[in-house]
């Protein structure tokens, strides 16, 4: 056959094109190689600090027998609630500048359907209140009085959460006339976010507040964004620490859209930190931050600000009992 010279151009066109389709499966092929290798598609749980062992646990039980995320996330953050060890959180959490305890909380399932409460008195359970303004409502949150009617109305005991040793920190705090120190028992939160075995993660975030805060105060925990935040696309965030920082930031959302982007879970929590530092330069130092991420495949990340402070707890199939880990920290 004669070649001419359009049939020769034709030829390395075909050529060039059938290689550059042949690159980009392999490079197509690593991708996803290293994709899998980063990623953990079983179920798993995970929460801020410590004491969120015993939280995990119960949420880890409904995961194993195919229970939805959203159930996790809220039964186990409410051992969390009811437990009187833990003062910065439902029962016996710590009370504001006038002796009224008000408690805060939000919830956020696979949809994107968030219900929210603040300033919640005695109710031991404000995430079930929160969660029943998600499922009942057309609203997302609901504060003060009206939660308090909203969660009677719907069936919810008023209880008498106020304990004795809570009275007498409160008490203390009012002899000394001390500025509340910016430590994790003094603000603490449980957050948790939870991957089910369908692949569909939910988050949840309760907390008592800022010990001694002015009335009314609200900080992150309530908020869908900056204390908590799920897009099941992508993955969940929640926070815990100075509840005006990581207003400030947006921090939760920020940390979700950060990892759409294509940043690593770990990378953009500390990405959040570091947009706390920024914004209080003079500060940052003395303020308790920690945040937590999962993204959609599994893969979990979390960093704090201040050096070895800020721990979380992860309970998956690799841990069922469930373990510590020290998360790195900007101040280390």
């Amino acid at each position: 056959m004669r070649m001419t010279r359009r049939s020769i151009l034709g030829l390395a066109i075909s050529g060039f094109i059938a290689k550059a389709a042949t690159q980009s499966t392999k490079n197509e092929t690593q991708k996803n190689s290293m994709s899998n290798s980063d990623s953990d598609s079983g179920i798993r749980v995970l929460s801020t600090w410590p004491f969120g062992i015993s939280a995990n646990d119960r949420a880890m039980k409904i995961l194993m027998q195919n229970g939805s995320a959203l159930d996790a996330v809220e039964e186990g953050v409410r051992v969390t609630e009811a437990d009187p060890s833990v003062t910065s959180v439902g029962y016996n959490g710590s009370l504001d500048r006038d002796g009224r305890l008000t408690l805060d909380a939000c919830i956020m399932d696979h949809r994107g359907m968030c219900g929210s409460v603040a300033c919640l008195e005695h109710i031991k359970h404000p995430i079930s209140v929160a969660r029943a303004i998600m499922e009942h409502t057309p609203h997302v949150m609901l504060v003060g009085s009206g939660a308090l009617q909203f969660a009677e109305d719907k069936g919810f005991m008023r209880e008498n959460i106020v304990t004795e040793d809570a009275l007498r920190r409160w008490n203390e705090w009012k002899q000394s006339k001390a500025v509340p120190p910016p430590t994790p028992e003094n603000h603490d939160t449980i957050g948790m976010l939870a991957l089910d075995s369908k692949g569909n993660l939910s988050g949840a975030c309760t907390t008592s507040g800022l010990s001694y805060k002015l009335p009314g105060r609200v900080g992150d925990s309530p908020l869908i964004g900056p204390g908590l935040y799920v897009d099941n696309e992508i993955g969940a965030a929640t926070a815990t620490g100075v509840g005006e920082a990581i207003i400030r930031v947006v921090g939760s959302f920020l940390i979700v859209e950060l990892m759409r982007s294509g940043m690593e879970p770990e990378a953009a929590c500390k990405e959040a930190v570091k947009r706390i530092v920024k914004k209080h330069p003079e500060s940052y130092s003395s303020l308790q931050i920690g945040f937590i991420a999962i993204r959609k495949d599994g893969k979990i990340g979390a960093y704090g600000m201040r050096k070895k402070e800020f721990s979380y707890s992860l309970t998956d199939e690799q841990y069922p009992q469930g373990t510590v880990v020290s998360a790195p920290s900007w101040l280390d």
